[in-house]
């Protein structure tokens, strides 16, 4: 249904994708390249679709704070806390991986727990993200 929206329905597709629900936005984005859409058009809505979602995210966990993320991702006190030593150790340059299934909603939200410049976070964020897309769309044939 969404591929008949083109360009909208990517932009919703990657959003609905960098949230909380378990979805994709890769088998749309391989669909409407194969539809012809344009590579740097693909590329652009879909990185801000899913920077987008992410932005939901860490808003989600500013607002939230830890006692509200912890009750939303179902995580005990230990749990919590090995989270943020993790991202702790690896800085803000793990928001470079918010793309990655299982790990990335919960880090775009811990983002906004402990604050991190919304700034940073956007560039980090839209740069993982960006290349990700970019090396589908490369190995998808012209």
């Amino acid at each position: 249904m969404l591929i008949s929206l083109g360009l909208s329905g990517m932009f919703v597709s990657a959003f609905l994708a960098a949230t909380l629900l378990p979805l994709g936005s890769e088998a749309m984005l391989i669909a409407l390249q194969q539809h012809g859409y344009s590579w740097l058009a693909l590329l652009m809505v879909a990185t801000a679709g899913n920077v987008a979602g992410s932005w939901v995210n860490y808003l989600i966990g500013y607002k939230a704070g830890r006692p509200g993320l912890k009750r939303l991702l179902k995580l005990s006190d230990h749990q919590f806390a090995r989270a943020e030593t993790r991202f702790a150790k690896y800085g803000v340059a793990s928001l470079c991986l918010a793309w990655v299934p299982v790990i990335g909603d919960p880090l775009t939200m811990l983002a906004g727990v402990i604050r991190v410049p919304q700034v940073l976070f956007l560039a980090l964020v839209t740069l993982g993200k960006a290349a990700r897309y970019g090396v589908i769309l490369l190995l998808l044939p012209a």
